[in-house]
């Protein structure tokens, strides 16, 4: 096991991605809001990653969002930053900005402030797109993390984006 400060729980769920997409032979990308590159973080402190991680998208801003991984401006104004559509819409820019088989996209509300009643913090988006799967294949979630503080939200999230980037067969 790599000598890492990220939490063990973290680095142990990366190397099972990493080994099981380079036995899928697939490569993956991330769009990370919320986390704020904690998936990335961990997906590199794996040994010989980058046969599968491609790249790595921070946009923690909307403007960024639109403009990195052109996320429709309309979305956003409609629905928010923490929405499935957007989620969706990141996931998918970071597979046009990549060359990655699948990408997955995180975004949402580590707190303490930014929750409203119907977004509460603790409330995290994800989605995966994959390169050539029919456009009405959206894989997307919303989930509600227990409000343990920005770290325990921000840790529940990246294992999660962990989770998606698994080949189903793994």
């Amino acid at each position: 096991m790599p000598d890492t400060v990220l939490p063990i729980e973290l680095v142990e769920l990366a190397e099972k991605v990493i080994l099981a997409n380079r036995r899928a032979g697939r490569t993956v990308a991330v769009a990370e809001s919320c986390t704020g590159g904690l998936v990335s973080a961990a997906l590199t402190e794996i040994a010989g990653s980058s046969e599968v991680f491609e790249a790595g998208f921070i946009t923690y801003s909307n403007d960024m969002k639109a403009e990195l991984l052109k996320v429709s401006h309309d979305v956003l104004d409609t629905f928010g930053a923490v929405s499935i559509a957007t989620a969706w819409a990141m996931a998918q820019g970071a597979l046009g900005k990549s060359h990655a088989n699948v990408a997955v996209a995180i975004t949402g509300i580590a707190g303490p402030g930014g929750g409203s009643e119907q977004k509460p913090v603790g409330t995290v988006v994800f989605a995966r797109a994959e390169r050539g799967a029919s456009p009405d294949k959206v894989v997307a979630d919303m989930r509600h993390f227990e409000d343990n503080g920005r770290g325990g939200v921000r840790l529940q999230a990246a294992l999660c984006a962990l989770e998606l980037l698994l080949p189903e067969d793994a």
